[in-house]
């Protein structure tokens, strides 16, 4: 037989999980790291290409956040963090940086109407005198998943079924039944906040554990909080019909309509703050993306104000071509080894390079707006117009040279290469808090309800909800007249 023959379809159902190249895979679930924590190695390449094959998946609307509107503003400080972070726009209150917004839901295509319960994507692209930085977030503090490694199946689970094009809640059961850590973004999925009235009244979270660095080089770990001075606002499932049935675009018309009309939403910013020493205090790994920090241990800190006071010109131009990462940061704000951030930092650059072109930073949208200077010529679309003899470095007939040195984190990194779990995982204790309403009791009733919905997923999420809080797992077993597993 001849090895180099097209195999039929029935060649690629291999018993196990293999790279496109045919290596086995003999851990699908964890990204190679330093020790069980972190930071991700670049040498995954299993991670690498499943996220870059994700990645490629749809041309040219966003896999994920399709649907979205922007608008333009700017951030103002209001007050001083300089014994926290030596970033420039965060130097002194008063200080105006521009920015541009831009909210979204998560799964559903470009055109799918904006009641739909669904995660909802609050991303901020600072224009700052060092370069672009970008929060890149949710109105949810949490996610689904702790693990980049899992990023594309997630999306897929909650995409529409493949075969039908049909969103079927048992594929999102299906799968997160193998991830109880997943049951806090249900918390909030399933609470009232999972339909926001509009993008006016909706709070804004950049989920990870970011750093910032001041100037002496002392680190503290950092999540971000956008605050809507209007409050926060949601739908029920009845007024979420009745908007959507009358206009499935009502969100993205608020937030135009009232930005034309002279009512400029506004946003608080807050911060908090964990000295990297202190973190084993806690009794959960605070670079999960799955977990909170207490506000009790870790107040809310001002920082600032976000207004939005300018509509987009052209919403070709400045939402679909609006591109966001999260490694766009400054000196004074840098990573953590939160798993997720991690291989963000990757996947969102790599998915702007296939849905836009590797020259996408040259948009004007997407440019900074400070001077910047590289090597990084030709390619497909571009525009930039340059006629330097030097396009290497160094060279003595070309007077670049490095810029002023900036602190990032030293801490040194010791530990096996491993594809684990973290340590600390508590996955039931911060849903279980949270948990304090009927209607969330009613919606898990409804999803678990699906035919398709097996005994055995049915049993597992009824475990979870039990260990998470007792009354809640009892209250959803009893009503799908299922016997509670604790």
């Amino acid at each position: 037989m001849d090895p180099y023959k097209h195999r039929p379809s029935s060649a690629y159902n291999s018993p196990f999980w293999t790279t496109n190249s045919g290596t086995p895979v003999w851990n699908n679930d964890s990204a190679l790291t330093v020790g069980s924590r972190g930071p991700i190695l670049l040498e995954d390449y299993h991670l690498i290409e499943k996220l870059a094959n994700f990645e490629r998946e749809r041309i040219p609307e966003r896999v994920v956040h399709a649907r979205g509107a922007s608008a333009k503003g700017f951030f103002e400080v209001t007050h001083d963090i300089t014994h926290l972070t030596c970033a420039d726009f965060l130097r002194a209150p008063g200080v105006q940086t521009p920015l541009i917004v831009r909210f979204s839901t998560v799964i559903h295509e470009r055109g799918s109407p904006e009641t739909i319960r669904d995660p909802r994507g609050f991303a901020t692209k600072f224009y700052t005198r060092e370069g672009n930085f970008d929060i890149v977030g949710n109105n949810f503090p949490v996610f689904f998943i702790r693990d980049a490694m899992k990023f594309p199946d997630v999306i897929h689970a909650f995409k529409p079924n493949p075969k039908s094009n049909i969103q079927e809640y048992w594929r999102v059961l299906d799968f997160l039944s193998y991830h109880p850590e997943s049951l806090h973004t249900f918390a909030f999925l399933f609470d009232d906040v999972g339909v926001p009235q509009d993008y006016r009244h909706m709070e804004g979270f950049g989920v990870h554990a970011y750093t910032l660095i001041n100037k002496a080089g002392k680190v503290h770990y950092v999540k971000f909080h956008w605050k809507p001075t209007l409050g926060v606002k949601c739908l029920l499932e009845d007024e979420a019909i009745k908007v959507g049935g009358t206009n499935h675009s009502h969100a993205t018309q608020d937030l135009y309509d009232s930005i034309a009309a002279g009512n400029y939403p506004e946003w608080k910013l807050y911060i908090q703050t964990m000295d990297p020493d202190q973190e084993d205090r806690y009794d959960f790994d605070p670079l999960d993306t799955t977990k909170t920090w207490p506000e009790d241990l870790l107040p809310l800190q001002p920082v600032g104000r976000l207004v939005l006071n300018k509509n987009i010109d052209n919403f070709f131009a400045e939402n679909e071509q609006l591109a966001f990462d999260p490694s766009n940061i400054v000196p004074g704000i840098y990573f953590s080894d939160d798993k997720m951030l991690q291989g963000r930092t990757f996947a969102y650059a790599d998915t702007q390079r296939h849905r836009l072109g590797p020259n996408y930073l040259q948009l004007p949208v997407n440019a900074p707006k400070c001077a910047h200077h590289n090597n990084h010529y030709d390619g497909f679309m571009n525009f930039m117009h340059r006629d330097e003899e030097i396009n290497y470095f160094p060279s003595r007939f070309d007077p670049v040279r490095h810029a002023e040195r900036f602190p990032i984190p030293n801490r040194i990194l010791h530990g096996r290469r491993e594809k684990v779990i973290i340590e600390k995982e508590n996955n039931f204790k911060q849903p279980g808090d949270r948990y304090r309403q009927e209607r969330y009791v009613r919606r898990w009733v409804d999803v678990l309800s699906d035919p398709r919905v097996t005994h055995e997923i049915r049993s597992i999420w009824i475990s979870y909800l039990s260990q998470s809080d007792r009354s809640l797992g009892q209250k959803v077993a009893s009503r799908l007249n299922v016997r509670p597993c604790i």
